[in-house]
């Protein structure tokens, strides 16, 4: 459900994201780290699938999140915001950028990444998660949690627990 409450200064795109468990535990992820996603349409799922809800559990009533029909109206809604891209064809690696509060980080759909019409004009805004050779990729809910946690850490928005329960 959309929210209008103001972002803790960190947005999360899924451009049109095709499995509903991953989005499901992005969603999650944007709650433990106070950042909104945001998902560009088409979804390969209906955001009423129950997939999507077990893989956040009960955390979905807790995200601040929004869907757009096109990545023309998410431009539009977060002007004068600085995008990276996350893609395997990045020159730089994500652990090598300052990211600042607001910042938007854009993760593409599972199947393809993001298309190179939007990689090539912003090569310079392109970071890869270091991986091995042998694997393709990460899974999209766990390269979003790396890069996430990267940037609120960065941010020093990142708390320990004030209980005795552990943080993880």
């Amino acid at each position: 459900m959309p929210s209008d409450s103001p972002t803790n200064g960190l947005h999360v795109v899924l451009y049109q994201p095709e499995i509903a468990y991953n989005t499901g535990s992005v969603g999650r992820t944007c709650v433990a780290a106070g950042a909104k996603l945001w998902l560009v349409r088409p979804l390969g799922f209906q955001i009423s699938d129950r997939r999507l809800r077990r893989a956040g559990l009960d955390y979905w009533q807790h995200l601040d999140w929004e869907t757009v029909d096109d990545w023309a109206t998410l431009e539009a809604r977060l002007p004068d915001h600085r995008f990276w891209f996350l893609t395997k064809h990045g020159r730089t690696a994500y652990t090598e950028v300052d990211f600042g509060l607001g910042d938007v980080l854009v993760f593409g759909c599972e199947s393809q990444g993001l298309p190179t019409s939007m990689l090539e004009p912003r090569a310079d805004r392109c970071l890869r998660i270091p991986i091995r050779p042998e694997a393709r990729s990460l899974n999209l809910s766990v390269s979003v949690a790396l890069v996430v946690f990267e940037a609120r850490r960065q941010q020093g928005l990142l708390e320990l627990g004030t209980d005795e329960t552990p943080s993880v």
